[in-house]
């Protein structure tokens, strides 16, 4: 670890907090239909929008019509994507000729960006025409972003309205979302990565002769427009099949820092919008403060493991920290600090082999999955997600002193308690059970490259994965199998809708509820002790739920390295 490391992670953490109040400020005006800067050019095509769906933006919607018109939206959006993948072959926009994909691999695609997770069983460049690529993924990007934020602002609502049976309505606030913040965001961010190298062309790729005189085909083609919602969303689905280790989707060290500052930066403005909106932004900064101390400890303990290397790799000679599976481009502190971003949201794109990480730089990653991306997480879906531990949290605290619980004058009760719980338990329930059924199945053990506890690992991190709705792959496993694209489908589907229905009960039931007035016994939740028992819970929830299976593979893995056993990885 060196000082100079030190720095980027708190220029990092400073640029992050310095976006929090502007961003929070103006998607608030948004999503409360106030006048922006960019509304004189933007609310005429709001309203043609509406008029064009026959949408009255006047009429809002209960908690179940709201959760009833997303899952409406998304099974047309998935039948959409299904359909381009399949019929890629006679569609326009194939200058390379790829084949139509595959029945199971189609319907692991469709699942993935449909629920904002992306993983992707395939190579981009090799498998994907330019219509897929935009028509199906990218278009899923930008919507599978703003139905994330959507449903976090329904959330909100919940909280900060009292007596009333509705929620907002999910079409104008998916129209919003997308018109007035993702869309102008990613113009500028995509002119930006064109500037640093990035390609963004319909051409053909291109054929080139390297020095030794052999032939190679150069892939290219609209990456840049991609690649700025990919990160934006939290979205993570690379152009190409090394994500943002390769040159042409992360070409400089300036574009690494903003793709990684772009990931956390609506996530951690939300907690601003939920503390304008319930009427105390010192509601948000408390929640962003729990997030901030477990992304910092998640960073120094995976800066540090990879630093440090492993007693394996010292007595090589391998000294100086962990490269292996690294850009030497991005280095240690970069690769490190993208990891622990890219997985405490929902993103999952890497410029790094996760596979090739020590074991306890690995165990991070996962654990931040496992805690269900609730360290800033997905855009809208950390907030939520947060949002439902701290409903946990109350109720902790209602029971250690004795008093019904209570959170912004409103009581917290069993109806709350057990959606909240239903929204928790659902994640381990595919994320544990996925990896249970794929360790006894025979077409389950074909896929780790790895035997032992690191194939262990493979497999976890992939389930893991799959139902956090991140998209990242710890490598080493051959998923685009009939198996794997089925289950990990499932895991991505329930991962994503069995976590927005319960809490968008939770929306309905809270805003049904009159508002109380705060008394002496009211326990205050914008100060340290809300937060350190915030984070508390958290741990001991995951602890309880997660730890002792997630322990079984890296723990085991670093145990084992430290004694000397040799690893066909970096663990």
């Amino acid at each position: 670890m060196t000082t100079t490391g030190w720095i980027q992670i708190a220029l990092f953490c400073a640029v992050v907090l310095a976006l929090v109040k502007p961003l929070g400020a103006y998607m608030t005006r948004v999503f409360t239909g106030e006048r922006t800067v960019l509304s004189p050019v933007l609310a005429p095509v709001e309203r043609g929008l509406y008029r064009v769906a026959g949408i009255d933006a006047r009429h809002e919607q209960t908690w179940l019509g709201y959760g009833l018109a997303m899952l409406a939206f998304h099974l047309l959006g998935f039948l959409l994507l299904y359909a381009v993948l399949r019929l890629q072959d006679v569609l326009p926009l194939n200058p390379m000729g790829q084949s139509a994909v595959a029945p199971d691999l189609a319907f692991n695609t469709a699942a993935s960006f449909v629920t904002n997770t992306n993983w992707q069983n395939y190579g981009g460049e090799s498998t994907l025409s330019y219509l897929s690529q935009m028509l199906g993924l990218t278009h899923q990007n930008f919507l599978s972003a703003a139905t994330g934020i959507a449903l976090a602002v329904a959330l909100i609502r919940g909280f900060a309205r009292a007596s009333v049976k509705t929620v907002g309505s999910f079409w104008v606030d998916l129209t919003r979302c997308t018109l007035y913040v993702l869309l102008p965001i990613c113009i500028v961010y995509t002119l930006f990565l064109v500037s640093q190298g990035m390609p963004q062309t319909l051409g053909a790729y291109v054929d080139a002769t390297t020095l030794e005189g052999a032939k190679q085909t150069i892939a290219v083609g609209p990456v840049a427009s991609q690649v700025a919602i990919k990160m934006l969303g939290t979205n993570g689905g690379g152009f190409f099949n090394a994500n943002a280790a390769h040159p042409f989707e992360n070409p400089t060290a300036l574009s690494n820092f903003v793709q990684i500052v772009s990931i956390f930066a609506l996530g951690a403005a939300l907690t601003n919008v939920f503390g304008r909106m319930v009427g105390d932004e010192r509601q948000g900064w408390a929640i962003l403060g729990a997030m901030t101390v477990l992304f910092v400890a998640g960073v120094a303990v995976t800066y540090w493991s990879e630093a440090n290397g492993s007693s394996v790799l010292n007595g090589l000679g391998l000294t100086g920290g962990n490269m292996e599976g690294k850009e030497t481009r991005f280095g240690i502190v970069a690769s490190a600090l993208f990891a622990v971003v890219t997985t405490a949201a929902s993103c999952g794109a890497v410029n790094a082999m996760h596979d090739s990480f020590t074991a306890l730089g690995g165990l991070i990653p996962m654990i931040n999955m496992q805690l269900g991306e609730i360290i800033v997480g997905g855009v809208g879906a950390g907030l939520y997600g947060m949002l439902v531990f701290v409903v946990i949290t109350i109720f902790v605290a209602g029971l250690m002193v004795g008093r019904t619980p209570e959170y912004l004058g409103k009581k917290i009760e069993s109806r709350e308690v057990k959606m909240a719980m239903l929204a928790i338990l659902c994640l381990p329930l595919m994320m544990l059970g996925g990896t249970a059924v794929a360790t006894v199945a025979a077409a389950g053990l074909a896929g780790p490259a790895n035997a032992g506890p690191h194939g262990f690992s493979e497999i976890l991190y992939a389930f893991t994965s799959a139902a956090a709705n991140n998209g990242s792959a710890f490598g080493g496993l051959s998923g685009n199998t009939l198996f794997y694209n089925s289950l990990l489908a499932i895991g991505m589907l329930v991962g994503r809708f069995f976590v927005i229905i319960p809490a968008l009960a939770i929306a309905g039931s809270l805003a049904g509820k009159k508002t109380l007035p705060a008394s002496a016994g009211t326990f205050p939740t914008h100060g340290g002790l809300f937060v350190g028992l915030l984070v508390g819970v958290i741990l001991i929830v995951g602890g309880l739920t997660f730890f002792p299976s997630l322990a079984l593979g890296p723990i085991v893995e670093h145990l084992a390295g430290s004694a000397g056993q040799t690893f066909t990885t970096g663990g």
